[in-house]
């Protein structure tokens, strides 16, 4: 099988030639500062051999509990916050039918929860439920993560009050920490199946355990398949493997140098509704690894051709601070062919008998000229076509390209202090035992704020 690939040609002229091959060495420092665990955060290194690491025996464990949620679920709850679900929610979203929402299927809807804390959406959420034979994967390492553990607190009791205690132990399932945290205790004292969160792998690297694997397995998905397209991008992008063939290296490189040119946005585009979870998860992964200590490009995403008639305008004009990735897929699962139409009032004839996908392609083809011509460097991901190999690479190519570019940034990819400043503010403001002094803080705060403005 072919792997995913990588195009930066049309990064040419926006930034020195050779200024891409430059970074060769700083690539691969930071490739052996990866693998011989020798750079900041290594202790968060679990992911890189994860795929190739997976056991038969692991991925059966997950089929079978995913099978018993099956077959005595309707709809699955998956109570989870950024890593914690985005990863599942990406596969899951990429390989569903665009209406499957609407359609009877075999398999449970998975629907999300613990990501926010909209009084509305979980009051909706837990109206939605009330005549479903539904159950729940907590996922969180601690238990205690406020969104997290709010909504698994009004699952868990809805879930043993419709379907009593014995079929709830049986329909929640835990990913957690091996040994301590709330969920662990929880878990341990209820009998729920559990899976471990390995202590080494942060959660926006989390996709391939059973953080993603267990949802993706209940939505119906080839787990197996996954973590092997994950496993061959793995070798693929070894420190072994030459620079120039090297696409996560090539990434890391070229947004590097597009970095250092002024280039401080990348938009993640793509042309397949579908994919546009896999730009939210992507949005977690590279802006809580590399945005910190005054660094770090900002990720956006967009939604292509629907978001050209918006934001198009200011992509094709607007500040020339931004850079594109293209995720392009060469074969669709469906086809579908434009009629001729007698009238032709829409004047579309021109299209008929061509396939709507050739449409969508030079519609692609069309905006990168036309953005390049505009001032904005692309480069351009092409998958073969969307399935759960080459969207297990596509993850593990992010993820490493991801590892490498935040080293060469200069940055810790792998922690996120600045993530805990709102945590302990919402605290102190909602009186949690033990943020006394930061209500104190906060309140000092305010009285100033208060007077300055009277003044």
């Amino acid at each position: 099988m072919n792997n995913i690939s990588l195009n930066i040609d049309k990064t040419a002229g926006f930034i020195a030639e050779g200024a891409v091959k430059a970074y060769a060495p700083q690539v691969q420092e930071a490739l052996e500062m990866l693998e011989k665990g020798t750079g900041l955060g290594n202790d968060f290194l679990g992911w890189l051999h994860l795929p190739s690491s997976i056991t038969e025996e692991h991925l059966n464990d997950i089929q079978a509990t995913a099978d018993t949620l099956r077959e005595l679920c309707d709809v699955v709850v998956v109570a989870g916050i950024g890593g914690s679900y985005l990863g599942a929610r990406a596969v899951i979203e990429a390989l569903s039918n665009n209406f499957h929402s609407y359609l009877k299927s075999d398999s449970p809807a998975i629907i999300y929860a613990g990501h926010n804390i909209s009084e509305d959406y979980l009051f909706e959420l837990t109206e939605f439920l009330k005549d479903k034979k539904f159950g729940v994967i907590n996922i969180s390492k601690s238990g205690t993560t406020t969104e997290t553990a709010l909504a698994f607190r009004l699952l868990k009791k809805q879930c043993e009050d419709q379907r009593g205690i014995d079929v709830a132990r049986k329909v929640i399932v835990a990913v957690t920490d091996a040994k301590r945290g709330a969920a662990r205790t929880t878990a341990d004292n209820e009998g729920y199946k559990s899976f471990i969160i390995p202590d080494n792998v942060g959660g926006r690297f989390s996709v391939l355990t059973p953080v993603g694997l267990l949802p993706i397995a209940i939505a119906g998905y080839d787990i197996q398949a996954l973590v092997k397209g994950a496993a061959d991008m793995e070798a693929a992008t070894a420190p072994e493997v030459p620079f120039e063939e090297n696409i996560a290296a090539l990434y890391a490189a070229t947004r590097n140098a597009l970095y250092a040119d002024g280039k401080k946005i990348e938009i993640l585009v793509n042309y397949q509704p579908k994919l546009h979870y896999v730009s939210e998860w992507w949005k977690q992964l590279y802006g809580e690894s590399e945005g910190k200590d005054g660094k770090g490009i900002f990720p956006a995403s967009v939604d292509f051709s629907t978001d050209l008639h918006s934001m198009g305008q200011w992509i094709q004009q607007g500040e020339r601070t931004i850079f594109e990735t293209v995720i392009s897929v060469e074969n669709t699962e469906h086809s579908l062919i434009v009629p001729t139409d007698e009238k032709n009032l829409d004047g579309l004839n021109f299209l008929a008998g061509k396939h709507v996908d050739e449409v969508n392609k030079m519609a692609e083809l069309g905006t990168l000229l036309a953005h390049v011509d505009g001032g904005v460097p692309n480069l351009r991901i092409v998958m073969p076509k969307l399935d759960e190999y080459y969207i297990g690479q596509l993850l593990y190519f992010f993820e490493k390209g991801c590892g490498i570019s935040g080293y060469v940034l200069g940055v810790n990819p792998f922690n996120q202090p600045g993530v805990e400043d709102y945590k302990r503010n919402m605290f102190a403001l909602l009186g949690k035992p033990g943020y006394e002094e930061e209500s104190k803080a906060i309140q000092a705060r305010d009285r100033k704020s208060t007077r300055l403005n009277s003044s």
